[in-house]
């Protein structure tokens, strides 16, 4: 007896056969599949040259969400028959930079084959993370594909983006989500064309409005309205505007905890804190919680934004921060979420500054750069033996201050912590300059 298609059979096939997200299955396998960036791989063009010889540099591609960055960067690895390593620069660090590294380098000395390392997200990484791409770009260890949705020009270090070349990919228009729609519904492997479905221009319209040009947010769209039917058993399907519609207002809050929805509200929810702005955050903190998104990954972030952008402009905002965590971890859900938006709160409206973040890059780079790190001789833990390296003990003196040495030689008198004029470092600042009015020597 032949089996009826009905909604609930569509569903359970999928997920007997373990089907992917229609955006994932609909992802382009080669370069003509990819929509919208005819300026970079159209027949002729530089970049696609590079990629039918397999003969690439580093790259970095820069566009906008649903573009085709990581598109782009898998029909790379497999028209040039590279391993394929991938790495989220949100999640990633050092340690596994290293460990990708080692394991380019052994497939490179043993088998001659040649990897592609693809990092998501590649602004995420702070300067002492890029930097450490930068040997094995230099020596052919692996080939970097980085994407950003931000100005790699200001995001990125000057050496690696020395050591790249950067491609912009384009929003996607709206008859390239057209073009989309009609594949998902045609693809009888990937997509829907074993069912007979249709969709009408005004329902194609209306979904290339809402996706903003987002090629993964139109499949996604597409994908719950197909779920939302109750197929025909007799005749083709027709998906028209008022059932996307319907889908739309009805539909559970589009968020994929792996994939780019998941970093680009996460983005939004620390910039909203950063930009102090109470209402954005708690909003960008309510739809990770709706959408179920791991409490102690929200609390780790806002742990990192205390220090790295209120700093000592607010001291209490770390503890603040840490006893959220805590506390949100202990209770858990759904009563964590009032704790979580209590932090929120707090952080979002708390003075703000970098300063301790940039001192700490700044002397990052210093300690990189190969200049004089030697501790002087009056800081060192031994016996003193010369009067004129005396170490001067500064309780003794008035204040508890006295003027002595203690960077190295090679950056004597750098200024790393430059604390801003904003809440409690108002306090640090004058402190430390009333300090330079000290006449004990």
């Amino acid at each position: 007896m032949e089996k009826k298609t009905t909604l609930f059979n569509y569903r359970q096939d999928d997920q007997q056969s373990g089907a992917r997200p229609l955006a994932s299955r609909m992802r382009p396998e080669t370069l003509d599949e990819i929509l919208g960036q005819d300026h970079i791989l159209s027949s002729g063009k530089a970049l696609r040259r590079m990629i039918e010889t397999g003969k690439f540099s580093n790259m970095i591609l820069h566009g906008p969400p649903g573009s085709g960055k990581t598109s782009l960067a898998y029909v790379i690895s497999k028209v040039s028959d590279h391993i394929f390593e991938t790495l989220n620069a949100t999640t990633a660090g050092i340690k596994e930079i290293r460990a990708v590294a080692e394991k380019a380098g052994a497939h490179l000395s043993m088998y001659g084959q040649k990897t592609i390392l693809f990092i998501d997200e590649i602004h995420r990484f702070n300067a002492t993370q890029q930097d450490a791409l930068l040997p094995h770009t230099e020596d052919g260890t692996f080939a970097l594909i980085g994407a950003t949705t931000e100005n790699p020009y200001f995001e990125l270090s000057a050496p690696l983006l020395s050591r790249s070349a950067v491609f912009v990919l384009k929003e996607l228009e709206p008859s390239h989500i057209h073009l989309l729609l009609d594949r998902a519904l045609t693809d009888k492997e990937r997509g829907y064309g074993k069912y007979d479905i249709h969709i009408d221009r005004e329902a194609k319209e209306y979904i290339s409005a809402v996706s903003s040009g987002d090629a993964r947010n139109a499949l996604n769209i597409l994908e719950m309205t197909v779920l939302s039917m109750q197929l025909s058993e007799e005749g083709p399907s027709l998906i028209d505007k008022a059932q996307v519609e319907k889908c739309m207002q009805q539909r559970s809050i589009l968020y994929d905890a792996t994939g780019d929805n998941h970093y680009d509200t996460i983005s939004a929810f620390i910039k909203s804190m950063r930009g102090s702005d109470v209402d954005a955050a708690v909003f960008y903190l309510a739809k990770m919680l709706a959408a179920g998104e791991d409490i102690q990954f929200i609390g780790r972030r806002m742990l990192i934004f205390a220090s790295e952008d209120i700093g000592n402009a607010d001291p209490q905002a770390l503890s603040v921060a840490l006893s959220a965590f805590q506390a949100a971890t202990v209770v858990g859900l759904p009563e964590a979420r009032i704790i979580l938006a209590q932090a929120a709160t707090y952080l979002a409206g708390a003075p703000k500054s970098n300063a301790s973040y940039v001192a700490i890059s700044s002397a990052m780079e210093d300690i990189r750069s190969g200049i004089d790190l030697n501790v002087p001789e009056h800081l060192k833990n031994k016996p003193i033996l010369a009067k004129e390296v005396e170490y001067k003990y500064p309780h003794d003196y008035e204040g508890a201050y006295v003027q002595q040495d203690y960077l190295p030689k090679g950056v004597k008198n750098k200024r790393y912590y430059v604390p801003t004029d904003r809440g409690y470092e108002r306090e640090i600042s004058q402190y430390l300059r009333s300090l330079k009015k000290n006449k004990n020597t």
